[in-house]
């Protein structure tokens, strides 16, 4: 089949892989001029999101994954309130994307083609440039700011889930020996009232997995108000309201400085280290969205332009890498009915999006409003399916 993938992100690019080496022609359309970067993000490497690498590409996890050995939790005090024994793989958003595509025909992967119109029958996508095009299958794969789900579920929108999470790296080189040595080979919380941060080794930013040359990624779950509250905060350096998050570098110094202030008012010692020594702390709004439909005709969503779950159960891109594969399996069951195949395809996407959704709201609740996140909870366990699945 001749297929369009809109957005070339992790989950698309991901989709379209899978579909060319089942032998469709595959041509990946993103809006980006540039080649994607997201600095700072380190994601939890979960099953669904490395099979693409491991058994297509031959890349070895070792080569492009932090582990850890322990779930630890800190006390006010920096001691070691909890710790139990659970092995994580984490790496970076950066080095997932860098290696995958890599593993795509990069003439076949166009850049600065932005999405403007869709028209299902006969299915046709309409480009900002003027170009249109005319696949047997569209995949759209185009992320939260979706603008295929926007012109096919206008209803459809991410609901701010009442809270954001402020992120940042620094090296490891740039923090204490102690410090060091209070967060090594570990996941490392501290909650307290609505709210929790954790702390995790990734990958370099060359993608370096050595001791030394890491990176220590912070995740710090903060409550703001809907209304003024939030939207002060996602006005940037510039003056632009932003919508979904502000890139590191372009937070107000007097956010940043508040942020500076409660870290040190309220964490522990070891982890207000780290979060003093990031040089660009950045934000990303906590969002929520469920969707009734996947599949429209030859056309679907995939990953966060369907389903974006809050990021407790670190699912959101294996979430995006099940829904390719399973896409790639149901077409190879209806290869000459694209149709039919996201008809068949479809049920259990939605069921697994609109689960995963629930268990992370619950989480997300239970932090920052509820205050009944318990360490060594069990539910609390990373994974697509359920916790540790």
């Amino acid at each position: 089949m001749d297929i369009a993938v809109v957005g070339g992100s992790l989950g698309g690019l991901t989709a379209a892989c899978l579909l060319a080496d089942a032998g469709h022609d595959v041509m990946i359309y993103e809006r980006s001029p540039i080649e994607l970067e997201e600095r700072g993000a380190g994601i939890g490497f979960l099953p669904a999101t490395y099979r693409y690498l491991v058994e297509h590409a031959g890349v070895t996890l070792d080569a492009v994954a932090v582990p850890t050995h322990y779930i630890r939790h800190l006390g006010r005090d920096g001691a070691v309130a909890h710790e139990s024994a659970h092995r994580y793989l984490f790496s970076s958003w950066n080095t997932v994307y860098r290696e995958m595509l890599a593993c795509f025909d990069r003439s076949r992967y166009r850049l600065a083609r932005e999405l403007v119109a869709i028209e299902l029958e006969p299915l046709s996508l309409r480009f900002a440039d003027g170009e249109v095009v005319r696949p047997d299958l569209a995949v759209f794969a185009d992320g939260v700011g979706s603008t295929a789900r926007a012109a096919l579920l206008p209803d459809a929108r991410p609901q701010y889930a009442g809270y954001v999470a402020w992120r940042g790296v620094v090296s490891e080189t740039q923090l204490s020996a102690a410090t060091r040595a209070a967060l090594d080979d570990a996941i490392t919380y501290y909650v307290y009232a609505n709210s929790h941060i954790l702390v995790y080794p990734i990958p370099g930013s060359d993608g370096s997995v050595a001791p030394g040359e890491r990176l220590i990624n912070i995740v710090w779950y903060r409550n703001y108000a809907d209304g003024d509250d939030v939207g002060d905060l996602l006005v940037d350096s510039h003056g632009n309201r932003r919508e979904v998050s502000v890139p590191p570098g372009a937070v107000r110094l007097e956010h940043i400085a508040e942020a500076r202030a409660v870290a040190l008012a309220r964490l522990p010692a070891p982890i207000a280290e780290v979060v003093l020594a990031i040089d660009h702390l950045f934000i990303q709004v906590v969002l929520d969205l469920d969707v009734p439909r996947m599949a429209f005709g030859r056309a679907c969503l995939l990953g966060d332009a369907a389903f974006v779950v809050r990021p407790h159960a670190a699912a959101g891109t294996a979430k995006a890498a099940d829904d390719a594969w399973t896409l790639r399996d149901a077409l190879a069951v209806h290869p000459n009915d694209p149709a039919e195949a996201l008809a068949a395809w479809e049920p259990a996407q939605l069921t697994l999006g609109r689960s995963l959704l629930e268990r992370t709201r619950s989480i997300g609740r239970r932090s920052q409003v509820d205050g009944t996140w318990r360490a060594g909870d069990p539910e609390l366990i990373f994974g697509l399916h359920g916790p540790g699945e």
